[in-house]
This record gives structure tokens, C-alpha cells and sequence, in this order.
């Protein structure tokens, strides 16, 4: 009887354009400076990242007030709160900032609608640095919409002028349920002038959505703190197919593999290619040797690191 196990490669996965950008500029700095280099927050939500650039030289602290004055300091890919800035700047740290751009444009969007004196509802998860970035833009204006039921919970009146922004790494659909409760509660709703839910989130949703028919098992690779990952899983898993986080190789746990002929594999933004070569080796040594792609996107977007790592270094 022939073997039947494959495994259905998802694409796009992996690495996105603000993911490349963000590990490029430590890479950058550690070239231009040489260590250590602080980082406020992990830089991206993958541990194996992190762990790479530290052995690098990265130093990773908890808040910019940990950082020497004066020293190089780089803001996390998920950017800050104006307030973090203000602090960077009292104590003279030498900021890079690796905010990526979909973040600063819901950064300019939040503060555009708090001057126009409307109350900013951000669909997102409290704790997340993103949301916690976001929300600092405009404190006193702005309340943090979880889910469904906290949107059903809001107290303001049906016409108070109101606006939406989301976490860009949020699920399509679950962002969808919820400003569908706002628009159905509020007469004066504004939202984004395009979707805030970045390209590379969508696009892997949408791949994870294409290899769910075909496999009787989902994987993710991605660490357990990436959001954008946790949502992967919840797609498939949401269309009735088992599925699992997998932060590397070492993770994989061979009784998800019983009775499984066909397992989907795909990558958060955040998860490195290097990472999903990792299972595929350890799938094979289940049997899981042949390998077919699911392509739904081409991804050609390229983010540039700051102007000032890229020019020639002054002479000494």
C-alpha cells in the first residue's frame, strides 16, 4: 500500500516586510556601534530571534529607563507610546526606532481622530505592546475593545461620536464580528480609511484557510507569545481542523501525528524560515517526506531600515 503521508506547505509564511525590517536594524547597529545595542521589548514575538540577536550583542530590557544614558536604544517592531519617547529622549538615549509602518499608520490615525474629539475604540488585546503603543497615543480618548461581549458592554450613547483602529495582527473574521456590534450600536462611526489588519496577517489567515481543506492537521510555527500566529491556529481551528502551535522542532509532539495522513504547515510573521525546515525534518522522520506548496499571494514588500544605518559611516 503506498504512503499517503504528505504534508501541504502554506505560503505566504514565515518572515513579513516589517519582521526582515526590524531584525535588520539591530543587525544594522550592531555593525555601525558594536555592542551592546539595547532593544525595549523583543524586538519581534520569537524567542528564537531574540536568542540569536543576543548572542549577537542585543541586550533586551523591559523599558527604556533600564538603558544606560546616552547608549543606542531601538523601539520593538510593535512602536511605543509617545511618553516612552519622552523618556528616551530626557535621558539622551540614541533611539533607533523599528516601529513597523503599519503600526505608525495606526499611530497617525489614532491621534487624528482624538483631535477630531471622537472616542477611539481600539479592537485589540490589552496586554499586547502594540495596543499598549497605540493606546498611548491618546489616553484620555481612547477605551480598548477585546472582543465581542466587551463590545456589547460599552457605555456611551448610541450617538456618540466614536471611531475604530484594530491591532494589526488580529484575525480578519474576529475583527469583522466586532465592528459589526459597533455599527450596529453607534450612529456616528468612523473607522480607518483601509484596513488595519496588516497585509502579511491577512495573507497568511488566508493561506492557513486554503491548506485546511486538505489536511487533517494544521501546524504553526511561531512562538507562544506572537499574536499573529495564536490567530493562525484559531483560523483552523474555527473551520473544524485540529491544530497546534509548534515554537520549534523539539515541540512537535508525534501523538498529534496518529491517524493523520495530510498535515498543513505554515509560519507566523515573526517564526524564520529556518524554524519550518526544523519540523519539516522531524515530519519526515514520521513518514511526512513528500511535500506539496499552497501558494495564495505573492508578498514583493520591502521596508527599509532608517537612512542613517545604510549611508557610509563617517570617517573616523
Amino acid at each position: 500500500m503506498p504512503n499517503r503521508k504528505k504534508v501541504v506547505l502554506a505560503e505566504p509564511r514565515s518572515f513579513c516586510a516589517g519582521v526582515r525590517r526590524a531584525i535588520s536594524i539591530i543587525e544594522l547597529a550592531l555593525e555601525r556601534h558594536g555592542p551592546p545595542v539595547y532593544v525595549r521589548k523583543e524586538i519581534v514575538h520569537n524567542h528564537h530571534v531574540v536568542r540569536t540577536l543576543r548572542e549577537r550583542g542585543a541586550v533586551f530590557v523591559d523599558s527604556e529607563s533600564e538603558v544606560p544614558e546616552g547608549a543606542v536604544c531601538v523601539f520593538s517592531a510593535h512602536g511605543v507610546a509617545p511618553e516612552v519617547r519622552d523618556n528616551a529622549r530626557a535621558r539622551r538615549l540614541d533611539v533607533i526606532d523599528a516601529t513597523c509602518p503599519l503600526v505608525s499608520k495606526v499611530h497617525q490615525e489614532a491621534v487624528r481622530f482624538a483631535r477630531g474629539g471622537r472616542t477611539l475604540l481600539l479592537i485589540g488585546h490589552a496586554e499586547h505592546e502594540e495596543v499598549e503603543g497605540t493606546f498611548g497615543h491618546a489616553p484620555d480618548r481612547t477605551i480598548v475593545v477585546e472582543d465581542v461581549a466587551g463590545a456589547e458592554r460599552l457605555d456611551l450613547p448610541a450617538d456618540t461620536p466614536v471611531a475604530y483602529l484594530t491591532q494589526t495582527t488580529l484575525s480578519v473574521d474576529e475583527t469583522r464580528d466586532i465592528i459589526a456590534v459597533l455599527e450596529r450600536r453607534f450612529t456616528d462611526l468612523l473607522g480607518p480609511g483601509t484596513d488595519d489588519i496588516c497585509y502579511a496577517s491577512q495573507n497568511r489567515q488566508d493561506a492557513v484557510k486554503a491548506i485546511v481543506p486538505r489536511s487533517d492537521l494544521v501546524l504553526v510555527v511561531g512562538s507562544r507569545n506572537s499574536s499573529n500566529s495564536i490567530r493562525m491556529v484559531e483560523v483552523a481551528r474555527r473551520l473544524g481542523t485540529p491544530a497546534h502551535l509548534v515554537p520549534d522542532a523539539g515541540e512537535l509532539d508525534p501523538a498529534w501525528l496518529e491517524g493523520v495522513g495530510t498535515v498543513g504547515l505554515s509560519a507566523g510573521a515573526s517564526a524564520p524560515e529556518e524554524l519550518v525546515r526544523g519540523v519539516l525534518v522531524v515530519l519526515a522522520e514520521h513518514g511526512y517526506a513528500h511535500t506539496e506548496l499552497e501558494r495564495v499571494a505573492e508578498e514583493d514588500i520591502v521596508f527599509t531600515p532608517p537612512a542613517r544605518l545604510t549611508r557610509p559611516a563617517p570617517a573616523p
